[in-house]
């Protein structure tokens, strides 16, 4: 039992490094490639990391495989949260990543299915890759494939039509292989979800379309694993997990404050910014 415990705590101690590995390169790459959506990035940080370390069946030496679990990130201006996991996993190149920003990348402010390995969909006109999942989740269930698909929305994203319409869908064809996250960090652009459009009662909503809901800190990496290893949460019910985060976890003047949605820090908050993630004070 003893030896059980320090291996589970050896692993969640790697999980954080490499969530922490995860954020210092998508701030070198973002300030490198001259622009891009740090905070976005950094509210999932911790879920991806844990996703694809610890929970997906996929394996970037056979990325088509039938069987592998899918990943959609249908918030997808968080693109570069995603290319750095798929370079820690080996779908590409560590040296890919300093192509983006730059003329001629494959990289670009979305994800593109076509030309990056490990990605399922190519998103980032919001509310698309929520349902382009469900239709995943439903061709394995017709197919009879044991692989699951996983989605993560933004919040913001959830004021979409098309979200709610796949949401009533998915429990109707008892899709208990679909696991939908949110990254409920309450910032939408350059305001408050409540000052826009609040979502409230958000799990409430989830479990009335049928659901099966379960709320976690969306930077915690034991709580993630734990709930991920969970799913799916009940027989012949998709599974929804909303994650509570901080927009710009781990950089203190973006956390909560919406004015860095798109914004690329000065001088003097680079180097308060590098000190924070463990990076060199030059980018």
């Amino acid at each position: 039992m003893q030896f059980e415990l320090n291996d589970a705590m050896c692993e969640m101690s790697e999980l954080t490094q490499k969530a922490r590995q995860l954020k210092q390169t998508i701030f070198t790459v973002i300030c490198r490639g001259g622009g891009g959506h740090i905070p976005a990035c950094f509210s999932v940080a911790e879920i991806l990391t844990v996703l694809y370390h610890r929970i997906l069946n996929v394996n970037p030496r056979n990325p088509k495989d039938p069987d592998r679990d899918r990943f959609i990130l249908s918030k997808g201006h968080a693109a570069v949260a995603l290319y750095a996991v798929l370079a820690q996993k080996g779908f590409i190149e560590e040296s890919l990543l300093a192509t983006y920003g730059h003329s001629g990348t494959v990289l670009g402010g979305h994800p593109d299915m076509y030309k990056v390995p490990g990605v399922e969909a190519s998103t980032g006109a919001l509310g698309h890759g929520f349902p382009f999942g469900v239709g995943m989740a439903l061709a394995g269930k017709l197919d009879g494939r044991p692989y699951r698909t996983f989605v993560l929305l933004g919040d913001g994203e959830c004021q979409e039509g098309s979200v709610w319409e796949a949401a009533l869908f998915a429990p109707q064809q008892k899709l208990d292989n679909l696991v939908a996250i949110v990254d409920y960090n309450k910032l939408q652009a350059l305001d408050r979800l409540e000052n826009i459009v609040s979502l409230e009662p958000l799990a409430d909503k989830w479990r009335s379309f049928g659901w099966a809901v379960r709320e976690v800190d969306g930077h915690d990496i034991g709580q993630l694993a734990e709930t991920f290893m969970a799913v799916p949460f009940a027989k012949d019910q998709p599974s929804m997990v909303i994650a509570h985060t901080i927009k710009g976890k781990g950089i203190s003047f973006m956390e909560n404050v919406p004015i860095w949605h798109y914004r690329m820090p000065n001088e003097q908050e680079m180097k308060i910014a590098c000190a924070e993630l463990g990076l060199a004070a030059q980018i």
